[in-house]
């Protein structure tokens, strides 16, 4: 831990169980993170690690089957994990801690005009008039990049581009000045071209307000431009985290090795992609050992039969891997993952939409 940023929250042993006909799915197994107060910080992962699971449990957002079965998360001396009702998550959620979701069209009311929406966002959690409201509201959307903002305040969605209504979901996530914004695959939806505009417009904003962002996606190339630090979930746990040059350029949880592999931009012409064979394990059952063990070429026999704790790679770095134990064998990387600095910013030289500091 960096001992002079300050903690805006902390995560504690969180574990997240749903309940699933008569048995129970653990998705969530003891995760623990700190957020500092300004950073972006990124959690990549397949589908289904657990990455939109866990970042619920700052919003109470979870659905009605699930529950927060262990753990704790403290946001300016509230556990989160003790709020049950809707009332009770008034002045957090939306007002302290915001979330953009991945499709715009399903985040936006149809049948409500833009204005209405941000408004209505405003009104809540400010306590101030129509009038104040729809000032903030025209300001906001002025900020997002919405051109003639004042003559666009009574359009609908549908009369909106892609592009644009995932900016006005910004503008609603930031018309409270939240302290954190959880994006969760806010480009997923969009064009490449559309993608980099938006997380332009993200990362501009938070210099400009000040928050702290938090970014769950499955795409490498977005980590790359975007963070800070880096946190990698497999199997409903963190397994690796460091800061965005140490997980690119020094990974060492085999699973990250297999995840840098797997980026289309290392592939050769004329030679297969690199994929990730298998599936991710169910979470249903008790996981015993390393969960990527089975789809692990380069497993060792205590993998299958114990789980690993994290190791101390620097001050800021730390993977749950036992090749990191003194006894392990020493294992070379992936040849694909081999001097990725050469390899990312010989892309860059070539105008690829790809960079690390």
């Amino acid at each position: 831990m960096d001992e002079n940023r300050n903690v805006i929250i902390s995560a504690k042993d969180v574990e997240v169980k749903f309940r699933v006909r008569d048995n129970y799915l653990t998705a969530i197994r003891n995760v623990s993170l700190d957020l500092y107060e300004g950073e972006t910080f990124a959690i990549v992962g397949e589908s289904g690690s657990g990455k939109s699971v866990f970042t619920k449990t700052f919003t109470g957002m979870l659905e009605s089957n699930g529950m927060i079965s262990n753990g704790s998360v403290m946001f300016h001396g509230i556990d989160l994990t003790k709020l049950k009702t809707d009332k009770d998550w008034e002045g957090i959620r939306g007002a302290k801690i915001s979330t953009i979701f991945q499709d715009p069209m399903t985040s936006l009311n149809p049948l409500r005009t833009i204005g209405y929406q941000i408004t209505e966002v405003i009104e809540k959690h400010q306590k101030i008039s129509k009038a104040e409201a729809k000032k903030q509201a025209i300001d906001i959307m002025e900020r997002v990049g919405i051109p003639n903002a004042a003559d666009r305040f009574d359009e609908y969605p549908f009369q909106y581009s892609g592009g644009m209504r995932q900016r006005i979901v910004i503008a609603i996530a930031l018309s409270c000045h939240p302290e954190i914004l959880i994006c969760d695959e806010p480009t997923t939806a969009l064009d490449v071209t559309i993608q980099a505009q938006i997380i332009a417009l993200i990362r501009d904003l938070q210099k400009e307000l000040g928050f702290t962002t938090l970014y769950i996606t499955h795409d490498l190339g977005v980590v790359a431009n975007v963070a800070d630090r880096v946190g990698v979930m497999y199997g409903g746990q963190i397994i690796e985290y460091g800061t965005v040059e140490e997980i690119f350029f020094d990974p060492k949880h085999p699973y990250t090795w297999a995840l840098l592999s797997s980026l289309p931009q290392l592939g050769v012409k004329g030679q297969d992609l690199y994929y990730i064979t298998g599936t991710p394990p169910s979470l249903y059952n008790k996981i015993k050992g390393d969960a990527f063990a089975p789809r692990n070429e380069r497993a060792l026999k205590i993998d299958f039969e114990q789980e690993p704790p994290f190791f101390k790679v620097s001050d800021t770095h730390y993977a749950k891997t036992w090749l990191l134990d003194p006894r392990a064998p020493k294992l070379e990387k992936p040849e694909a993952i081999r001097n990725l600095h050469e390899k990312i910013k010989g892309m860059t030289d070539k105008g690829g939409a790809f960079h690390v500091e």
